[in-house]
């Protein structure tokens, strides 16, 4: 082969739109195993700051396209649960394991996020100078390359997967519209959207409903019901009567652990969660 041929080949190789760099590529994880239908794996976890113990022995099991709700008082550790699933903090002793495989100890923030973990918190982080389709196209899983990029093409594909996203979070007569010109509620739908195009396996979302009207929220009940089956959900609420219109299965942290789990009616029922968390 000679020089100019494989300089040629060469530069054709770098400049190809449906790759990219090396050092620019995600790293990708294997396949999740899900042998025993559990997605996530929280066993013996504890985690204290400074003499404040936030989690005790906390143990969760959440199933694969599993919608569960997590309630309990302010301090109960939920946050910290959330940011030790994330990889944010690490936990003093305990087992975290996406699947039956992934240790999620072993990983850091952008790894886990990779490896299927999503995580919406209370306040919307959208791009507001950017419109909702771009917001949607710039969260989008996969690699685009940095030709790709550059020109704004997608796939077909792509397309078919951006809109199909925009109707199921009520947002596709608003593509074009700048995202600050969005209400709080279509906002919180935006970046749940955002979550999506990164086709994750568990999604974490904090007290989604905060702020929002009736309608609003009867619109995102719908949608988080809608997302059962095909991610594992895990909502972080504070409103009872949204906890009640999604979640088949609700958790009560106390001070770091599980204190009750059940039906909302169980939940409700039980007197060491009307004592700690409903005040009776």
């Amino acid at each position: 082969m000679s020089t100019q041929s494989g300089l040629s080949q060469s530069f054709q190789s770098w400049a190809r739109r449906d790759q990219v760099f090396d050092f620019l590529k995600p790293e990708v994880h294997p396949n999740i195993d899900m042998r025993h239908n559990m997605l996530l794996y929280l066993e013996g976890v504890n985690k204290n700051f400074d003499g404040f113990q936030a989690i005790t022995d906390l143990n969760l099991y959440i199933k694969e396209g599993e919608l569960r709700c997590i309630i309990g008082p302010n301090g109960a550790g939920k946050t910290t649960m959330m940011d030790i699933i994330t990889g944010k903090t690490k936990p003093d002793s305990g087992s975290v394991w996406l699947g039956a495989s992934l240790n999620l100890l072993n990983l850091n923030e952008a790894q886990i996020a990779n490896a299927g973990v999503g995580r919406k918190f209370q306040k919307p982080t959208v791009i507001e100078c950017l419109t909702v389709w771009q917001n949607l196209e710039l969260a989008m899983a996969g690699t685009r390359g940095v030709w790709c990029t550059f020109t704004a093409t997608m796939s077909g594909e792509q397309r078919d997967k951006l809109r199909s996203v925009l109707e199921l979070i009520h947002l596709h007569t608003h593509a074009s519209e700048l995202a600050g010109n969005l209400s709080h509620g279509q906002k919180q739908w935006l970046e749940i959207g955002m979550l999506l195009m990164q086709n994750p396996k568990l999604l974490l979302i904090d007290e989604p409903v905060a702020g929002m009207t009736h309608q609003e929220m009867d619109r995102t009940s719908e949608l988080l019901n809608s997302l059962a089956g095909k991610h594992s959900v895990v909502v972080v609420e504070h409103d009872m009567d949204f906890v009640r219109s999604i979640a088949s299965h609700v958790t009560v942290l106390h001070q770091g652990h599980v204190l009750a789990e059940g039906t909302m009616d169980e939940v409700q029922a039980n007197p060491q969660v009307k004592q700690v968390y409903l005040g009776e």
